[in-house]
């Protein structure tokens, strides 16, 4: 299996510009992503290609330039802010004599350092052990002789079929294992169904301040950080909003531009709060100059894990960063569509509370389209 960076890896950054929007931005959340997991970025490798060499990903000249860069700064890791076909990443690994890690890999394993609770490990396990099953061909010659062996093998079974087995055998475990934990989350899940508490989950891009804003609505005191996948499980808590009585709020773990496909189908039993909240509060960096981009991002693992029809308030955090001021905006019916806020000070968090009592009499009541909105009443100017 391959090693995971530890603290103090020092690594050559690779990132080629094949033409796709927001480089720039992509480039800066793998940073990011290698700061996060411990890794020192001693070299940026860039250039522009039209399309990925299916051998290297890269041109020939640009692995040789890589190698160097290697050699001169002491790396023993090569980061692509790209994903690697398994053939690409053998050859590489072989042409630059270091280990390659791709972007996939990369966040799996900031997943892996992060999971905290029983089933956050068990789906990052899963995860992991998915995206290996497609590596198994990593030109280690061991795995090419046959090796036969009394309760270890059948006779003629190749060290690469058992280790596929093995890891066969492991998947289903850990599926079986997620199950379980499924079923007990759908009887909690009934449970809080049963009391008519209003669902709410909190979703958007990593580092949005979906926690912070989480800590400052619950006082729940989960942990908040100013990195990337602070927050992997799911915390469930408690708010008491007048007249409408107790509210349940998740936090859940944070999307990102190309969010490997192993991990959304891991974690989608956590994700199934969203699926089943009655309201989204969908948590937007308000300064980020691609922040249109991350809510699409957000929408589309949504719409992936079939969440996309679900109710959504957007709420702009982080406004004390841009001038912004705390307020909230309508739609066409006379509903909060958006609140402007800062988790952090604290300002604008009223028109938040003001929305989710207004989706909880959105809930209990049948519709009434001649009945005034009374949010709509409250904010008209």
């Amino acid at each position: 299996m391959q090693e995971r960076p530890a603290s103090g890896d020092a690594a050559v950054l690779v990132s080629l510009d094949l033409g796709e929007p927001a480089y720039e931005e992509s480039l800066a959340e793998m940073r990011l992503l290698a700061e996060s997991a411990g890794v020192s970025v001693k070299a940026l490798i860039g250039g522009k290609r039209q399309r990925p060499d299916p051998a290297f990903f890269a041109g020939r000249g640009k692995v040789d330039e890589i190698r160097a860069s290697v050699l001169e700064t002491g790396s023993n890791l090569a980061l692509f802010n790209h994903a690697l076909s398994p053939v690409q990443e053998r050859n590489l690994e072989r042409e630059l004599d270091c280990r390659v890690i791709d972007r996939t890999s990369l966040i799996l394993d900031i997943f892996a350092q992060r999971a905290k609770s029983h089933e956050g490990k068990v789906q990052v396990e899963l995860a992991q052990l998915e995206h290996l099953a497609t590596r198994l061909i990593r030109g280690w010659t061991h795995l090419e002789r046959q090796r036969g062996g009394v309760g270890m093998r059948g006779p003629g079974e190749t060290q690469l079929e058992t280790d596929r087995r093995l890891i066969g055998d492991r998947v289903k475990m850990l599926k079986s294992r997620l199950d379980k934990l499924q079923r007990q989350r759908e009887v909690q899940r009934r449970a809080r169904v049963r009391s008519e508490a209003l669902s709410v989950s909190l979703v958007g891009y990593t580092n949005a301040g979906k926690s912070t804003l989480f800590n400052a609505l619950t006082h729940a005191g989960a942990y908040a950080a100013d990195q990337l996948f602070a927050t992997l499980d799911t915390t469930t808590r408690r708010l008491y909003l007048p007249p409408i009585g107790n509210v349940t709020i998740s936090d859940t773990v944070g999307f990102i531009r190309a969010l490997p496909h192993q991990l959304v189908e891991a974690f989608r039993a956590t994700l199934e709060e969203t699926i089943h909240a009655d309201v989204l509060l969908h948590v937007v960096d308000a300064g980020s100059p691609v922040r249109d981009q991350q809510i699409e991002q957000v929408n589309l693992v949504l719409r992936e894990i079939g969440a996309g029809d679900a109710p959504q308030i957007l709420v702009y955090n982080k406004i004390d960063l841009t001038g912004m001021d705390a307020g909230v905006d309508l739609d066409e019916c006379g509903s909060i569509s958006r609140v402007r806020l800062s988790a952090k000070t604290g300002a604008g968090l009223q028109g938040l509370r003001d929305a989710l009592v207004a989706a909880a009499a959105r809930r209990r009541l049948a519709p009434d389209t001649t009945q005034a909105n009374p949010i709509r009443n409250m904010y008209a100017s």
